[in-house]
């Protein structure tokens, strides 16, 4: 693998292909290698497409500093812009996943003349305000937890409600990404979780920022990813040149859950932001999605349900916040719930 040096750190790079770059970041459980399938996926488009894969700081073959002051969301966000330089790359389009999502977020807030476009799959939006303390607690007591014990509970974080979903969908899959999990050094990850996931500021303090930025954003996120499902609605709220894709039955790690489909909406991104058809969402789209009222009012949304061999009899929607949550009277009954924005619809119950 190819590297360079920012700040005295050396960092690896994976590198193929010729035409426009794409820069892909790992989430906190990955690496480099976490983007072989979408690197070969756009490989075959000819030269359309330069993949870049880093490996940021903490993980090996890239350095693992030992000191916490050599980790944070800055020093990675820096790291990806001297990968530009160092290759004479002046744009590019930067493709993340959690923690790497962030990071491309950041990139496209604060460097955005280097940006061609961003995806942000699977992302959060770091120490939110109101829960603030407690997940700067809870990140720095799972570092604490690894620097005691030397080892990363590689069985636990890869069996995670919202990463278990790999497990069932394809089992080598899921045991590669617990090995590599079980693989990487320690410092590395105890400093990555207190230094950059606990010390990020939250997206919403950007808010202002983030609704004046006039780049092409694609958010994914699957269903089953709860912590992240409420940040990327206010994602696609907020930007205004964001477009968002719920995946059915998903978890947190989508490019790895359906790599194929995760590498085609990717390319179809970048093709429609080369095209010039990824454009500014109407000023009606703007407008606030979810009401609560005593009738409950879901606005800017159409709902559909569909329903399996067991129909339950009732169902209540309710819109409380930002997710809107169906309750059923009949456990088994599959519901699919479908949210499009543009179109406007009230439920308080429907039955059947």
């Amino acid at each position: 693998m190819p590297s360079f040096t920012n700040q005295g750190i050396n960092l690896y790079y994976r590198d193929r292909g010729a035409g426009e770059a794409v820069i892909f970041l790992h989430e906190f459980g990955g690496d480099a290698r976490s983007w072989d399938y979408q690197i070969n996926y756009l490989s075959h488009h000819g030269s359309l497409f330069r993949t870049l894969a880093l490996n940021a700081r903490g993980y090996p073959p890239s350095d693992v500093p030992e000191t916490a002051d050599a980790y944070g969301w800055k020093e990675n966000r820096d790291d990806v812009i001297a990968l530009l330089d160092n290759l004479q790359i002046e744009k590019a389009h930067i493709v993340g996943l959690s923690m790497g999502g962030y990071i491309a977020l950041m990139l496209r807030l604060t460097a955005p003349e280097r940006c061609l476009s961003v995806v942000c799959a699977s992302g959060g939006s770091g120490a939110h305000p109101p829960t603030r303390e407690a997940f700067i607690r809870d990140s720095v007591t799972s570092a604490e937890r690894i620097f005691k014990y030397r080892q990363i509970p590689a069985e636990g974080m890869a069996s995670a409600p919202n990463r278990i979903q790999l497990k069932h969908k394809n089992e080598a899959a899921w045991q590669k990404f617990r090995q590599h999990l079980s693989d990487r050094p320690y410092v590395g990850a105890a400093y990555t979780l207190s230094e950059v996931q606990a010390k990020r500021p939250s997206l919403h303090d950007f808010a202002d920022q983030l609704t004046r930025q006039t780049l092409p954003v694609l958010l994914l996120c699957g269903d089953e990813d709860e912590p992240c499902l409420d940040v990327n609605l206010w994602l696609k709220r907020t930007l205004p040149l964001a477009g968002l894709k719920i995946y059915p039955q998903s978890g947190h790690l989508l490019n790895l859950e359906m790599p194929d489909q995760f590498s085609q909406d990717i390319l179809s991104f970048f093709k429609a932001v080369a095209d010039g058809h990824w454009r500014r969402r109407p000023e009606q789209a703007f407008t606030s999605m979810f009401e609560s009222s005593t009738s409950t009012l879901i606005q800017g949304t159409v709902l559909r349900m569909i329903f399996g061999p067991a129909r339950p009899s009732s169902i209540s929607i309710n819109a409380c916040g930002p997710s809107a949550i169906a309750r059923t009277s009949v456990q088994p009954a599959p519901v699919i719930v479908l949210l499009t924005s543009r179109s406007t619809a009230s439920a308080k119950s429907l039955s059947r």
